[in-house]
């Protein structure tokens, strides 16, 4: 039975903000694995027009999702990209309003 915890995370840069937030988003993948948290499946990373980032990976499961929001190693990964960016949502994409969106894949 597939895992039903794939996670769609959106972060958009403050201005200036762009090499900031890839340096914390290099690290992120990484981090969520050596916890235990996220399955092998790659961890998609994107870039939608107006610079915002997209993560798609898929949690261990519902509790390693939880895990995750006090983990002493993950918690400040996310303290520092919420320094820099603005978590935000799929609507509020251009590109959600698109049948069949494009968006940039990242090589961090």
């Amino acid at each position: 039975m597939s895992n039903k915890n794939v996670a769609i995370a959106l972060y958009r840069p403050h201005p200036g903000k762009e090499q900031e937030l890839y340096a914390i988003v290099r690290e992120h993948g990484p981090a969520l694995k050596r916890e235990g948290l996220i399955t092998e499946h790659p961890m998609l990373q994107l870039e939608a027009e107006d610079g915002t980032v997209i993560e798609i990976f898929e949690w261990k499961s519902e509790e390693a999702k939880k895990q995750a929001h006090i983990s002493p190693d993950i918690w400040p990964i996310w303290e520092r990209m919420m320094a820099v960016a603005e978590m935000t949502g799929l609507a509020t994409l251009k590109e959600a309003g698109q049948p069949f969106p494009d968006f940039k894949r990242l090589e961090l």
